[in-house]
């Protein structure tokens, strides 16, 4: 196991007794072999007076960590309402796009309809509180957790077990006549005259998602965007109908992932999807397009700072939530690795496709007049 080195990724960090936990998980992991690249190992400089930038030097130092690892081992409990903490799923994208093992571990691996607490039934149909019929209802995560990650149903050490059994048959297996292999898809989008944006957010999963998809890419259209949609086909990724639930999942990430790759651009709708964290299949694409190098670009009705909107018992208490979570301090709307990642406006959509084309330096006059 020398030759692996795991990545802990969870929500862990803003827990009471976080840092204990994470220290159980290092020393667990190195007795069985394993290096671990935590981001806390390194000592930072988080004395700046611009909180941003003691944001931004976390990020880059969990940039640097993950880019050590060979595993990405992740806490996938639902964190703050019933989604994954987005910045953890963030970083399986990461971790997915320079191709290493991706692992996680829950203990409850039922259905999303068994879990999600406060569905309406209509016309035999569940619906969520925002009136969406329940997304991944016959799923315990969203299609890219499901696609990218091995998901262990148990804790640490039960993930931890199963990676080492894996690696153990990869292995017995190269030493037989076949290779084991991974390959990652290329680029298949070809012959595009305009920037190409991937419309990252949780829009495919409304009942109306093509008409939005419709106005949002006339909108990107006209100021020389080329739009391509969650729900869009993919060039290369065949569409698999089927009554699985799992297989269909599988098929929606492998489009979604090569919508990523086909993109130069990420446009995330990062709104609070169940309660206070983005959707999960956006993180995901998230983390994926910047270990890419993709351009990434994210939108939000309310980019007040965190501290002011999730709620929590103030500074006397750091800032800690209903569950006595640590709500982040940076001056940001969102979990760091979105936010020391990408831009972040606030605004109707129109709006902020020409902030973006205007960033990106385009001639907006080229295709509006103005």
């Amino acid at each position: 196991m020398k030759k692996e080195s795991i990545y802990i990724a969870g929500p862990e960090c803003f827990y009471k007794d976080g840092p204990a936990q994470l220290d159980v998980m290092r020393k667990r992991s190195e007795s069985l072999g394993f290096e671990v690249t935590l981001p806390n190992d390194n000592p930072l400089k988080l004395d700046h007076d611009d909180l941003r930038l003691n944001a931004d030097a976390i990020f880059k130092n969990c940039c640097d960590s993950i880019n050590k690892s060979t595993v990405i081992i992740t806490d996938l409990e639902f964190y703050r309402g019933p989604e994954v903490d987005g910045g953890s799923v963030y970083e399986i994208g990461m971790a997915y796009a320079r191709g290493i093992r991706c692992y996680g571990y829950t203990r409850d691996k039922r259905n999303m309809v068994w879990k999600y607490h406060g569905g309406m039934l209509k016309n035999e149909r569940i619906y969520d509180k925002k009136g969406r019929p329940l997304p991944y209802a016959d799923l315990p995560f969203s299609p890219n957790v499901i696609g990218s990650t091995k998901i262990i149903e148990g804790d640490y050490d039960d993930c931890l077990h199963t990676l080492i059994v894996d690696i153990e048959e990869e292995r017995k297996f190269t030493g037989s006549r076949n290779k084991l292999t991974m390959t990652r898809p290329d680029r298949t989008l070809k012959n595009i005259d305009m920037p190409v944006v991937f419309l990252s957010g949780p829009e495919r999963y409304d009942e109306d998602c093509e008409e939005k998809y419709r106005l949002m890419k006339a909108i990107c259209k006209r100021y020389g965007l080329y739009a391509i949609a969650p729900i869009d086909k993919a060039p290369g990724v065949e569409a698999i109908g089927s009554d699985d639930p799992y297989t269909r999942a599988y098929n929606i990430f492998y489009r979604n992932q090569q919508h990523v790759r086909n993109c130069d651009i990420i446009i995330a709708n990062l709104n609070d999807f169940h309660c206070w964290e983005p959707e999960s299949d956006t993180s995901f694409e998230c983390g994926m397009a910047f270990q890419l190098g993709k351009k990434l670009y994210a939108y939000m009705d309310d980019v007040s700072i965190m501290k002011e909107r999730v709620p929590n018992l103030g500074e006397a208490h750091e800032y800690r939530d209903a569950c006595g979570c640590n709500v982040e301090n940076f001056d940001y709307p969102v979990n760091l690795m979105f936010s020391s990642s990408m831009k972040i406006f606030e605004g109707k959509f129109e709006k902020i496709i020409e902030q973006v084309v205007m960033d990106l330096d385009l001639r907006i006059d080229k295709y509006t007049g103005v």
